[in-house]
């Protein structure tokens, strides 16, 4: 599995001698089939085995069969859904699983300096896949021997204590809307990695949670965007590449090459990732004058105009289409997404123009940190070659959502199939085949596990209902939350991933199910395609792995 890297795109764009780095780590999941199972009733069958061939042991999968009375279960503490604390918050040694960098892995002969600068991090700012492919990828640099800083919000909701070594290391002024706010920057470590966290005196980043404040959320990432680089104006620091991520920071560019280039700042190039095409920050042109920019002056084809209001009053901008322009790479997070956007959407005649620098790479998990052979957040580890604790941990998480009783013999219930969905609950996911596949599950004797939170109100209402129906029933649970923690054992325990997004710019949930050892099952869209092969696909059989 590659792993997406600022040097892929370095080496693409800013110099021969930077390369991609590659996971050498391959894993294939092969699937014997009985009575010509396909993919579409993978659900159906509690007869499907499967067997996972690895090269490295700490590659995962589902191996042996065995009773799991011989595993020493009489003496284990099952939980329970009456308990007063939930079965996902007991006993951890860490809120943060394996906080060391790998140091095995083979350095690169061309180091760099890389500074992210993000609205989200795992697991200290994480709303969706955005803050874990920050994180993964930022120690996946940290490995290769690069030097890796995070730049952040300092968000009000983040919890102090989940930072090591934090530590005020500058105070300055930073412009915003004709004024110099006093913004304060702060030094700790998360997850091995050094953080920078941007605190601004005033309203911004306010809340009790990383999105939805009661400030203005454009012209707090604007802020943001020109407080990062006065910050490395002020401090004298030149790193090799300044990687953005999403609309948040896409008007950093513009700053950067039409203002803090003819400063100091000389040496960054910019790299923008684009995680999902479906966000433009869309900007009037007076929003971007506070950060100090004219904002007339991007209002044209070929800078920063929104295509959509080409013609209306008022025209508006798009932050996105801006950080396409204005940066020296664009990346993509999958070569199929990337595909997919050349050839729909508002935004592809910008990217067929800059096609040069326009690049999609499938993100990558970080195999330390969901890696069921040593994750702190399991009742039982298990590998590939000893994978006995996933059946341990299934039962756990049955016991623990009430889907077996202690009546129930643990073997019978580990025969039941067990697809878990762990998902934002919005229309890009599939909802409606979520829902069917409640449905279908129900009907044919399965078990079904979704966690994920609902932003739009009405989709919380038709959950809601959804809970009433179900979460008192032997086979359905539907948990309307979000918890890094349930996330791990809901992996570990489940049988299949369930990924029926209709679009989907690469996913991490099938890569990480797959890891853990689960069948996943997903729509054909962008990076699903580049990450699971199709079991029935004959002549890739060898590929084979959902």
């Amino acid at each position: 599995m590659r792993v997406k890297m600022e040097c892929a795109t370095a080496g693409r764009f800013f110099g021969p001698s930077s390369s991609r780095l590659s996971n050498p780590r391959r894993r294939r999941i092969v699937l014997n089939r009985n009575n010509g199972l396909s993919a579409h009733n993978l659900c159906s069958s509690s007869k499907f085995k499967i067997q996972a061939q690895t090269h490295l042991s700490s590659e995962v999968g589902i191996a042996k069969q065995g009773s799991l009375t011989d595993f020493g279960v009489q003496e284990f503490v099952w939980p329970s859904p009456t308990d007063e604390i939930p079965f996902w918050k007991k006993g951890f040694p860490s809120w943060d699983a394996n906080l060391e960098v790998p140091s095995e892995v083979k350095k690169d002969s061309k180091l760099m300096h890389i500074i992210h600068v993000t609205a989200e991090m795992a697991p200290i700012a994480k709303v969706g896949g955005l803050g874990d492919v920050v994180t993964g990828l930022a120690r996946a640099c940290l490995s290769r021997g690069h030097r890796v800083d995070i730049m952040l919000p300092f968000y009000e909701c983040i919890q102090r204590e989940q930072i090591d070594d934090l530590t005020l290391i500058t105070t300055y002024n930073s412009y915003h809307d004709g004024k110099w706010i006093p913004t304060h920057a702060y030094s700790g470590t998360v997850s091995g990695i050094p953080v920078i966290f941007i605190e601004p005196s005033h309203q911004f980043f306010k809340g009790q949670h990383v999105y939805g404040g009661s400030y203005n959320e454009l012209e707090a990432y604007l802020f943001f965007s020109r407080a990062c680089l006065e910050w490395m104006q002020v401090t004298g620091t030149q790193p090799d590449i300044i990687h953005v991520h999403e609309w948040q920071t896409g008007a950093l560019p513009l700053l950067y090459w039409d203002m803090y280039h003819y400063l100091s700042l000389q040496k960054p190039r910019i790299v923008l990732t684009i995680h999902n095409m479906e966000h433009y920050g869309e900007c009037r042109q007076e929003q971007l004058n506070m950060c100090g920019l004219d904002g007339s002056l991007y209002a044209t084809f070929d800078k920063a105009v929104d295509d959509r209001t080409v013609g209306h009053n008022p025209e508006r901008l798009s932050l996105l289409k801006g950080g396409i322009v204005y940066s020296n790479a664009v990346v993509t997070v999958s070569p199929t997404y990337l595909k997919e956007t050349l050839c729909s959407g508002w935004l592809s005649n910008t990217l067929i123009r800059h096609r040069d620098k326009y690049v999609g790479i499938v993100n990558g998990i970080d195999t330390a940190m969901w890696n069921p052979s040593i994750d702190v957040f399991l009742p039982s580890k298990f590998h590939a070659q000893n994978s006995e604790g996933k059946k341990l941990c299934k039962y756990y998480v049955q016991r623990g959502l009430g889907l077996a009783s202690r009546n129930h013999v643990p073997d019978t219930a580990l025969k039941v199939p067990l697809v878990v969905c762990i998902t934002r609950l919005v229309a890009q996911k599939g909802l409606h085949l979520i829902i069917h596949a409640i449905k279908q599950v129900e009907e044919l004797g399965g078990q079904m596990v979704i966690l994920g939170k609902a932003p739009d109100s009405r989709v919380e209402s038709e959950f809601e209902g959804l809970v009433n129906l179900h979460n008192q029933g032997p086979s359905i649970r539907i948990l309307l939350m979000y918890s890094e923690e349930l996330s791990h054992l809901l992996y570990a325990a489940a049988d299949f991933i369930l990924v029926p997004s209709m679009y989907e710019p690469c996913g991490l949930a099938q890569m990480i199910g797959m890891r853990y050892g689960a069948v996943p099952v997903v729509r054909k869209t962008g990076g699903l395609a580049d990450t699971v092969f199709d079991m029935d696909d004959e002549p890739n059989h060898e590929m084979a792995n959902g």
